[in-house]
């Protein structure tokens, strides 16, 4: 009973070739056995050596042949074939590791990809399309199976990069005995349906979007300091060293009519000076008084006493004009009424009442 219980991995790729392994080191540590097999039934069974040894450390520990019919059967024996340590028979069919997935193709709609294959040659009912994929922001993959050879799948972020990869799958325990499946596809890489290197790309586009970003932002921040600094050391400038005026600004007629000649510019301007002296009239002096007469007589009788003047309304609303009334005169005690003050007069003496 116990040749029977000998752990052996028994692989068909893809109904091709088999591959048939046993743990030699610990099963037959004192020798190295033989393997043999057929594919025959009956009684007129044809044996055949193995024709490719898998070794472990110079031990026979598997062998590797051509797929030639769906029943199978196996033999162990020791190292000259006199004894039988090992034999089995089994279904070829149930054992199928199927291929990877061919021409994978990738349409991506809006939110929906769907990844499809070719058809393989046989059994296709007992096979599965399985579609895994992960964001960058994603630590675990995500699957998805449907049927041989289509598969979709929706919910996906036209804005993110996502891997993908597939592979197929044979049904257990329908078709097989063991849940065998195809190595993966080639991974690839994927955003809003194109096609990319890697998603580090986006990454890296990402982050040179950023930096550049940055740089601007950091230019401008330079920009406005320089603007901060230089109206303040203009206004520090101003304060600490006041400009001096331009006389080409302040004498623009000695510059824009007598070219910059300075004495010309005086004797012109002395000439219209004394021109308004001339053409100055002196305002008259207008003397209110009950009787004119009167006080001339009284002021002839009595002495020196005090006269009141009125000047006109032009003096009291500060005409500069009528500060300059030559009847004010200091010859005597006089009182004159300016700008709504009394002004008293006496010799070299004014004073303000």
């Amino acid at each position: 009973g116990w040749k029977n219980a000998i752990n052996t991995t028994i692989i068909n790729f893809n109904n091709e070739k088999m591959q048939i392994t046993w743990a030699a080191r610990e099963l037959f540590p004192s020798e190295n056995v033989s393997f043999s097999y057929t594919f025959d039934e009956g009684k007129h069974k044809v044996w055949k050596s193995c024709p490719t040894y898998l070794l472990d450390q110079d031990y026979n520990s598997g062998c590797l042949f051509e797929t030639e019919g769906p029943t199978l059967a196996i033999s162990i024996r020791n190292s000259n074939g006199s004894e039988e340590l090992f034999s089995k028979r089994l279904k070829s069919d149930f054992y199928i590791k199927p291929n990877r997935p061919e021409n994978v193709t990738f349409f991506w709609k809006e939110d929906t990809v769907t990844v499809s294959c070719n058809k393989p040659e046989r059994a296709v009912k007992c096979l599965r399309l399985e579609l895994q994929y992960k964001s960058k922001f994603d630590k675990d993959w995500q699957s998805r199976t449907s049927k041989c050879c289509s598969v979709g799948e929706q919910g996906f972020d036209p804005r993110k990069c996502y891997s993908f990869r597939v592979r197929l799958k044979r049904l257990v325990p329908y078709c097989n005995v063991v849940n065998y499946s195809s190595d993966w596809e080639a991974e690839t890489f994927w955003m809003n349906g194109t096609l990319l290197d890697s998603c580090d790309d986006d990454i890296k586009s990402q982050s040179n979007t950023v930096i550049v970003l940055s740089c601007l932002l950091a230019v401008l921040l330079m920009i406005l300091i320089l603007l901060i600094l230089l109206c303040k050391r203009q206004r520090l400038q101003k304060s600490v060293m006041p400009v001096i005026p331009d006389p080409k600004y302040i004498f623009a007629d000695v510059f824009n009519d007598h070219n910059g000649n300075f004495q010309e510019w005086i004797d012109k301007t002395e000439h219209a000076m004394v021109q308004t002296k001339l053409e100055y009239e002196e305002p008259e002096c207008i003397i209110e008084a009950e009787s004119q007469q009167e006080d001339e007589k009284n002021s002839d009788k009595q002495g020196p006493q005090e006269k009141i003047f009125s000047f006109s309304r032009a003096a009291e609303n500060n005409d500069p004009k009528a500060a300059q009334i030559a009847c004010l005169m200091p010859t005597s005690n006089t009182i004159a009424s300016f700008a709504g003050f009394q002004v008293l007069m006496n010799d070299d003496m004014y004073v303000m009442l």
